[in-house]
């Protein structure tokens, strides 16, 4: 402990947990939590074993690299590239036509991919059939990180957490759009639910990975965009469905408060991933302003 508080030692240590593994600088969420995990590990020596007198971190004089975790729209598929994507999944036989759906929560409702996991039926609260063109509701209240059956108290893959950045036992409801309420409806018509009314399941009945939603995407991207395409980071992973939807909201003019609550964020921190499209509403505002402006006159 005595080596590891150096001073020398520590700020090496901040310099390479402010990097990803590929050498390439990491967003400034993924620094910030990794540096936590340190300073709490250094905070249980000094207070709990006595192995150190003081914090090594007040010993260091260490600023964070500056870094943009602002979203590159260069790279967030459009509505109709979205579509397409969604109809890759399901041209794959039975696997990708039962992710279709998955990968449909994480476009309509902008949910993360370890939410979308967790999505059982009950979550789901849907209009008639005899109202085709009605909206619902989904109450998202789960996550499930694959973390290896090590990390967790249960001895499984996965944990069991609640919502990010929010309260354990918090919920948030997500309205859900007409052509997303016939999606769910068909993929339980077709596949039914798991014991435990989880929708989405792994070929063998098991809980859906990461590994195995990220191949079936991979084969989509494939099979949808042009081989130049598939050789930049468009749409490189799942998680750019949740980016394309929430863009999609910003877009349509959505107040942000709601799409900061409906996306699971502070308002902060959409200013700070989407500044630049809610930066572009801003002739929009304009315009409102001055229409009041000559009402008044």
């Amino acid at each position: 402990m005595d080596e590891a508080a150096k001073p020398e030692h520590v700020r090496a240590a901040l310099s390479a947990l402010s990097k990803l593994l590929n050498g390439k600088q990491a967003a400034e969420n993924t620094a910030n939590r990794k540096r936590m995990v340190l300073s709490n590990a250094f905070r249980y020596a000094v207070e709990e074993r006595a192995l150190l007198t003081r914090h090594p971190f007040l010993s260091v004089d260490w600023t964070a690299p500056q870094t943009s975790d602002e979203v590159d729209f260069r790279w967030v598929p459009g509505p109709r590239l979205a579509r397409a994507l969604l109809a890759g999944v399901a041209a794959q036989g039975a696997r990708g036509e039962h992710l279709e759906a998955f990968y449909g929560a994480v476009y309509y409702l902008a949910t993360r991919p370890r939410e979308a996991v967790a999505l059982r039926e009950s979550d789901f609260d849907l209009p008639p059939e005899s109202e085709p063109d009605a909206w619902g509701e989904v109450l998202v209240s789960e996550s499930h990180p694959g973390v290896g059956s090590g990390w967790t108290d249960s001895g499984k893959s996965h944990d069991v957490r609640g919502l990010k950045h929010r309260a354990r036992k918090s919920v948030r409801a997500v309205p859900a759009p007409p052509v997303y309420v016939r999606m769910v409806r068909a993929h339980i018509a077709r596949f039914g639910v798991a014991p435990d009314g989880r929708l989405f399941r792994a070929v063998r009945g098991g809980r859906l990975t990461s590994n195995e939603y990220s191949e079936v995407w991979s084969e989509a991207r494939k099979a949808v965009l042009s081989e130049r395409e598939q050789g930049t980071p468009l749409a490189d992973v799942p998680y750019a469905l949740r980016h394309a939807a929430i863009s999609l909201w910003i877009k349509s003019g959505m107040d942000p408060v709601e799409a900061a609550s409906r996306a699971s964020h502070s308002l902060a921190v959409l200013y700070r991933f989407y500044a630049k499209l809610l930066k572009g509403g801003s002739a929009a505002a304009n315009l409102l302003v001055e229409q009041g402006l000559r009402a008044e006159e």
